[in-house]
Formats: C-alpha cells, sequence, structure tokens
C-alpha cells in the first residue's frame, strides 16, 4: 500500500487551513478531498440555543425533547415531560436515557417486554456512533466505562461494534394515565451535530392523536415508570 504523502497529513492540513484562513466547513472539505477523516468538530455542550427553546414552546401539543449525541436529555417540552417523564436531573447520568436504560428497571417498564432487546441494541449502537465522532472526547470514555460497569448486557452490545445513528423509529410507551401509545419518533440533527431535536409524532391509522389530546388536558401527571 503507499504512503501517504507527508503533505497531506493531518498537521500539514491543519497548517494549510489556518494559512488559508479556512472556516470549520471549508477546512472539513479540504480534509476529505485529501482523503483524511475531518477533525472532532466543535460541540454545543449542555448549552441549547434559544431558537432551539423557541421550537420547543411552539409545540404545545407535540411532544418534543433536545437531547445531546450521548443521550443526555438537555431540554424538553411540557408534553414530553407528561409522556416521557420528567428524566432532567442535576445528577451527572442521571438525564442520560441511555444510562436509565441499562441501569434502572424501572425505565424498561414503560415499554413492552419484548421490545427490550431492540432498545438495548438501538441505544448501544446510537452511542457507538457518538464516541467516534468525539474521538476522546472525556465525557464519552466516562460515559462508556459506568455504562461497561454494570454488567454484561451492555459489554456484550458494545463488543458487537455496531454503529448506527438514530433518525427515525417506531415506538411504543405503556403510559400509567393514557394506557399503551404507539408513537413516530422524528430526530432532527442540529448542524455541530451533538444536539438533535426529536419529535414524538402520531403515526397514520393510529388513536395516538387523540391519547395524546387527552395527555394534554390531564397535564404532566407523575410517570411513575421512569422516575
Amino acid at each position: 500500500m503507499e504512503k501517504p504523502s507527508r503533505s497531506t497529513g493531518p498537521s500539514a492540513l491543519a497548517a494549510l487551513a489556518r494559512a488559508l484562513r479556512l472556516s470549520d466547513d471549508e477546512r472539513d472539505h479540504l480534509h476529505l478531498l485529501a482523503g483524511r477523516r475531518p477533525p472532532a468538530a466543535r460541540t454545543s455542550g449542555d448549552h441549547v440555543g434559544p431558537g432551539l427553546l423557541h421550537l420547543l414552546d411552539q409545540l404545545p401539543a407535540t411532544p418534543v425533547q433536545v437531547i445531546s449525541d450521548l443521550g443526555d436529555v438537555l431540554a424538553q417540552n411540557a408534553m414530553a415531560e407528561a409522556l416521557l417523564g420528567g428524566v432532567c436531573s442535576v445528577s451527572e447520568h442521571g438525564r442520560n436515557v441511555v444510562w436509565r436504560w441499562f441501569a434502572d428497571p424501572a425505565q424498561r417498564a414503560a415499554y413492552p417486554a419484548q421490545e427490550h432487546a431492540y432498545y438495548s441494541r438501538l441505544h448501544v449502537a446510537d452511542l457507538r456512533a457518538a464516541v467516534g465522532r468525539r474521538a476522546g472526547d472525556p465525557a464519552a470514555t466516562r460515559l462508556v466505562e459506568r455504562l461497561r460497569g454494570l454488567g454484561e448486557e451492555f459489554t456484550a452490545l458494545w463488543e458487537l461494534h455496531e454503529v448506527s445513528v438514530r433518525r427515525a423509529s417506531r415506538m411504543r410507551v405503556l403510559h400509567p394515565l393514557i394506557g399503551p401509545i404507539e408513537l413516530d419518533c422524528q430526530v432532527l440533527l442540529a448542524p455541530e451535530g451533538d444536539q438533535r431535536v426529536v419529535l414524538y409524532t402520531p403515526p397514520v391509522g393510529t388513536d395516538t392523536a387523540e391519547r395524546l389530546a387527552l395527555l394534554q388536558v390531564v397535564g404532566t401527571g407523575q410517570f411513575t415508570a421512569s422516575t
């Protein structure tokens, strides 16, 4: 195999990008043209921009969450809290949906038992994609290490090396107030890639819209299965 030229190495490309005063997008494109992987992108962290917060407020009848690529729930509207429970917490991993899935049996009780294996693989494959993009990020490394310490299930799935960014899926929730409800999950990725907006919408041909309307009337009653 022919060795890559030093002139197209990461250091040389970075120096060229600085000399040309390229934007982040232009720098990434330069790396791709040279057959190199772009450097890790800047992340938004836990800060949710005012535009996304405004979006949550403008969709009062639709459950919406802002979730980091590692699975931290950063913000949600009242309908999402009523549907999925108040999962935003001050603890490091308490608000993380992957951690809660593998660490808290009560979290799984909110979903049909026959679908647990599917959700486990979905969570792990999505997390592995995020960890790969973050390239040694301390928060990602710490989360994976803690998850591996929970037991065999996560570790076995992690060793499969499955990678799949979650963009759209169908889910069923066993809600204590309105009963079983089926939802389409549409994931919108922010430009930085480390935050995503998740909308939970009624599938065509189901009674989900009526059930969500009922939930909106009932209000944000405690979702005991996720606390």
